[in-house]
């Protein structure tokens, strides 16, 4: 069409080269141009048009708009060059535009992916999402999880699918010669540490897919594409293997094959993976070895004593007992009151394992002290020696007034008299170093007389002494020998000084009486006890144990989940009324799991057979004394009322208690009588 419109602006010059008139020339000039001129105008809107079109749709382009269409062809060649260039241009910028999105999204992906992996907590959550993103990141039709066994195995951990996971594992080395086993994709993936991309499956030669083939033909699917991806933290072995099936075109949905801008995130994501699994691995290995190391420090505090053994195994029993039927609660004065996480149960647990972790540091002669002359050994055996001298000094004073002339009688008589004497004062002081309910006043004077009666020692009493021995009497004269000494006696190498320690530092807030010394052996001292068989510096030390169990706890690097442990571990001696040791807490600072631990520490020792100083209660009287203690203000009484309500006591009693120990409890008479309605 232009070609014909340049030929016809040529045509008047055309006719006046022939010899056309110029009025004839002129007027087809005009002619021409009036009959040109709609082309023209029709072009040159037409040209606006294309041009205008192009400038739009380059602005939607700057916008990343690739909406629209152009105008159709135009009647310019070059004008719709243009036009296909911008076409091809718009084309191919959709298409990076579209590529480069899918790839922010990936990446936006992957960094979402690391902030999930980094906080999920729970171990098959995490194995789950693992695989469902990167089933997601390289739209895969199906994906499955293999993770690495102790036996160097491989095995089926997770898949997308629904069906049932194979039980069998795939052994990386074989068993018999022991040489690699890279048959299986898989295998080969975990041995070499290598991403491994297959297009076709049924044409790959250098693996044994038979498995896979079999499995399309019982399920209907249809595996082409696979990529397998191996699970290793950076530097470290493989503990797993993504393996993901059939990569699925974006827009049309058809298989195709793993491109390598996928394979790369895919790999992105299995190391992100690998170290949040093997960070979840160590957290788990940690707490395992944390759990072990205190259940063993439990035991070993058990075994230290044979008569408080598992006591640290049965309060942890009693107490979670306890704390589930609180848990379960839902109205009343501990509906408000449950621990909803498994770190706060793992807390409350740990806190009741440690809560006498401190008796590792009391002597067990000292938790085991049956008499009250007892300390490594049961010194009754040195009184009961010194009798025996004294009666064989007897024996010997009633020979020699018979050899001096004596009346015989007399002598026979008197020597009766001193050994029924004798006897009589040592069966009352052994009766004394027995130990009961309470020492009678008059019974303290009748012992102090008997220990003024004397013995002559004709041997070195420093001879054969440990230096601390000798460095407690090094200060003191020696009395020459044979010297006069008392039948019983406090010494002053009976006195043991107390130690400097930080466990008293007044930081802790302990509120405590401390004794002056660390022990007193004194042997009259110790046989006038008024009750039980402990003196008040071995009471202490005993009750020291919770000091101790503080300071430890609290001066350990415990993570914030286990902050409160040593809350849980440290309260069990307190009570309601803030008479409790060691820092006399009351029911405002004393928390539903602290009191829960009194509860189950007090029923625990009450029914408890291996004490050395007392009977085990029964049942029924050990839920009394619980009762009286409640009565009197000591311990929680809807906590109580729980626990008999529960059938904790039957429970706890079938599983620990002699047979002889469990009888009849008539629960209602221990529970406060309900207002008349």
């Amino acid at each position: 069409m232009i070609t014909t419109f340049l030929l016809l602006q040529l045509a008047p010059i055309l006719a006046l080269t022939v010899g056309v008139p110029p009025v004839v020339s002129l007027c087809l000039s005009i002619g021409i141009v009036l009959c040109t001129m709609p082309l023209v105008l029709n072009g040159m809107e037409s040209l606006d048009r294309t041009i205008k079109s192009l400038v739009q749709d380059t602005q939607k382009i700057r916008q990343m708009d690739f909406s629209g269409e152009l105008q159709p062809a135009s009647m310019f060649a070059e004008i719709e060059t243009l036009n296909r260039n911008h076409i091809e241009m718009k084309a191919a910028l959709q298409s990076q535009t579209r590529a480069l999105q899918i790839s922010q999204m990936k990446l936006s992906s992957l960094v979402e992916n690391g902030l999930l992996l980094s906080s999920e907590r729970n171990r098959d959550a995490l194995l789950r999402h693992i695989l469902m993103q990167g089933k997601r990141i390289c739209n895969a039709q199906a994906a499955t999880m293999y993770l690495k066994t102790e036996h160097n195995t491989l095995r089926f951990a997770l898949r997308s699918m629904d069906d049932e996971l194979p039980t069998i594992e795939i052994p990386l080395h074989d068993p018999q010669t022991g040489l690699p086993n890279e048959r299986h994709v898989s295998t080969y993936t975990a041995l070499h540490n290598e991403t491994v991309v297959i297009d076709d499956v049924y044409a790959e030669s250098r693996f044994d897919l038979s498995g896979t083939r079999s499995f399309d033909s019982e399920s209907g699917f249809h595996t082409v594409s696979m990529l397998t991806v191996p699970l290793a933290p950076r530097g470290g072995e493989v503990i797993g293997v993504l393996q993901f099936m059939n990569a699925l075109d974006t827009e049309t949905g058809e298989v195709i094959a793993f491109s390598p801008q996928v394979v790369s995130f895919i790999g992105a994501l299995a190391s992100q993976a690998a170290v949040a699994l093997e960070n979840h691995n160590l957290i788990d290995s940690q707490r395992a070895l944390i759990d072990g190391m205190i259940e063993i420090l439990a035991g070993a505090i058990d075994a230290k004593s044979p008569y408080t053994g598992a006591h640290c195994e049965r309060v942890p029993e009693l107490a979670m007992m306890l704390a589930e039927a609180a848990s379960n609660v839902s109205e009343g004065p501990l509906e408000n009151f449950r621990f909803t996480t498994a770190d706060e149960w793992r807390e409350f647990r740990i806190g009741a394992w440690l809560h006498d972790c401190g008796k590792i540091t009391t002597p067990e002669h000292v938790v085991d002290k049956a008499t009250k002359l007892e300390t490594i050994y049961n010194r009754i055996h040195e009184v009961r020696m010194r009798f025996e001298v004294l009666l064989r000094d007897a024996q010997i004073e009633r020979l020699q007034r018979m050899l001096d002339g004596h009346d015989r009688l007399e002598a026979d008589t008197q020597y009766q008299d001193l050994v029924q004497t004798l006897q009589n004062e040592f069966a009352f002081i052994a009766e004394c170093n027995i130990g009961g309910e309470l020492m009678n006043p008059e019974h303290v004077g009748t012992l102090h007389k008997a220990g003024e009666r004397t013995w002559l020692r004709h041997f070195d009493d420093r001879l054969g002494l440990s230096p601390a021995e000798l460095a407690r009497v090094a200060e003191l004269p020696v009395a020459p020998l044979p010297a006069v000494e008392r039948l019983l006696a406090d010494k002053q190498q009976h006195i043991f000084p107390r130690p400097e320690t930080k466990a008293l530092d007044p930081k802790y807030g302990f509120k405590i009486n401390v004794p002056e010394h660390l022990y007193n052996y004194g042997e009259l001292y110790n046989l006038s006890i008024s009750r039980g068989t402990l003196t008040e510096e071995e009471r202490f030390k005993i009750n020291e144990h919770i000091i101790q169990t503080i300071v430890m706890l609290e001066n350990l690097p415990l993570p914030s989940n286990l902050k409160r442990v040593p809350e849980y571990a440290g309260t069990h001696h307190e009570t309601l009324l803030g008479t409790g040791y060691p820092r006399q807490l009351d029911k405002s600072q004393l928390s539903i799991p602290a009191r829960i631990m009194a509860i189950a520490d007090i029923f625990e020792a009450l029914t408890a057979s291996d004490r050395p100083y007392k009977r085990a209660k029964t049942l029924s009287e050990s839920i009394g004394i619980l009762a009286n203690l409640r009565d009197k203000g000591h311990i929680d009484a809807d906590l109580f009322a729980l626990f008999l309500q529960a059938g904790l006591p039957m429970r706890y009693a079938e599983r620990h208690l002699h047979p002889d120990q469990i009888d009849a409890i008539d629960v209602r008479r221990f529970l406060p009588e309900e207002p008349a309605s």
